[in-house]
């Protein structure tokens, strides 16, 4: 007789989904699948749903293998000595493993004036309520990006584009992630656009009104309407329900994903801090680990060890506007290499991986378990920083699968 086993997913974004369908490839297992929107967020491509190019959504239909009850509903409470969630509607689900995928969202707003007049754009409803914004300013407005991170880049390229007036305040430096020579191609493309880059000591922000952004030397930004782009948080889930965090609110777990408190519950995606070394956040990391993450369970569920961590990194890839872009290659460390490829073809490859990361998510829905996980063999620089972490001593941990 088969055992029946519940999986209970919190969060349905990159990692969520990933997880929810590569489940279903085993017989006795449900897979429930809880996530506060009735459609999936393409969170990618965010920043062209604020400058009205794109809608970012996608019917679950399209990336959700039928094998997966989808509730539209929000978790409250995880209460893992009774294996259950307690839902924003009241009710309460069981399970026997639960998959812990909230993702990330905008950091608080710290600086002053910031939560009342900027406008992040992390969240689908965020970039829905700056888009009127946007829609009823007028073309000449000036429009402020503060963040230079890849969400930053791409909505100052995508709005200068579109002919609008944009100052992009750094904080510091430009595409921090960035190559030299990648910086040096992403600033050309940004001069060509109009865009008028404030990077270097002094730009970070100090104050936000309703018609002015104020760095810190002392420099005032005319600004009608204030995107916000600096920094990411995640959900208090897991530290409102007793389990460990790390010092960002990420849920702690050993190598495999698995919570340090608890053996039923494992993370991915960017609410995960494995060993207390979160992997970078972006989709490129969520799918992996949301596929490792199943395995994990599955694994648990056969009574077998799971394999650990081991992923590596292409790179990073910006959209500088509908006809310009930058894949900047990487080292498997996720260390930006010198080369780079811009302009139009890094526009091309930039649209590939959009798109490709939906194809993944459909592919793993209709046929569970075929995403191939990101592994490399030997010594990764992960494994190093774990020896380094834990005085030196080599564990299985830091062994490749």
């Amino acid at each position: 007789m088969t055992q029946h086993t519940d999986v209970v997913v919190i969060g349905g974004g990159y990692a969520g989904v990933m997880a929810a369908n590569r489940l279903t490839q085993r017989d006795g297992v449900t897979v429930t699948l809880i996530n506060p929107r009735a459609n999936f967020v393409e969170r990618i491509r965010l920043h062209q749903l604020a400058a009205g190019t794109d809608d970012a959504v996608v019917e679950y239909r399209e990336v959700l293998a039928e094998g997966v009850r989808l509730v539209v509903d929000t978790v409250t409470r995880i209460d893992a000595s009774e294996r259950s969630v307690a839902l924003g509607s009241g009710a309460r689900l069981g399970y026997d493993y639960l998959v812990y995928a909230v993702g990330s969202g905008s950091a608080e707003l710290r600086v002053p004036g910031a939560a009342e007049f900027a406008y992040p754009i992390t969240t689908l409803e965020e970039t829905q309520r700056l888009r009127p914004v946007l829609e009823a300013a007028a073309p000449t407005a000036a429009v402020t990006v503060v963040g230079a991170g890849p969400t930053g880049i791409e909505t100052a390229a995508e709005f200068a584009e579109q002919g609008r007036r944009v100052t992009l305040v750094c904080g510091g430096v430009l595409g921090p992630y960035l190559h030299a020579r990648g910086r040096r191609s992403v600033a050309g493309r940004l001069a060509g656009l109009g865009v008028t880059v404030l990077d270097g000591p002094g730009t970070k922000v100090t104050e936000v009104t309703r018609d002015v952004v104020r760095l810190g030397d002392g420099r005032e930004v005319a600004s009608e309407v204030t995107v916000w782009t600096a920094g990411f948080g995640v959900p208090d889930l897991a530290a409102r329900s007793g389990l460990s965090t790390d010092a960002v609110g990420r849920l702690l777990t050993d190598e495999t994903l698995t919570s340090v408190d608890d053996d039923r519950v494992v993370a991915a995606g960017d609410s995960a801090a494995p060993s207390d070394l979160p992997l970078r956040m972006s989709c490129q990391a969520a799918m992996p680990l949301g596929a490792r993450a199943a395995d994990t369970v599955l694994s648990r569920i056969d009574g077998e060890a799971p394999s650990t961590l081991n992923q590596v990194f292409a790179g990073q890839c910006i959209s500088l506007g509908r006809r310009a872009g930058i894949f900047q290659f990487a080292h498997r460390n996720d260390v930006a290499l010198w080369f780079h490829i811009a302009g139009r073809p890094g526009a091309k490859l930039k649209e590939l991986v959009c798109k490709g990361t939906v194809k993944h998510l459909a592919d793993e829905a209709g046929e569970p378990g075929s995403y191939g996980l990101h592994r490399v063999s030997g010594g990764d620089q992960r494994g190093r920083r774990l020896r380094a972490a834990r005085g030196g001593a080599a564990t299985t941990a830091d062994r490749s699968v």
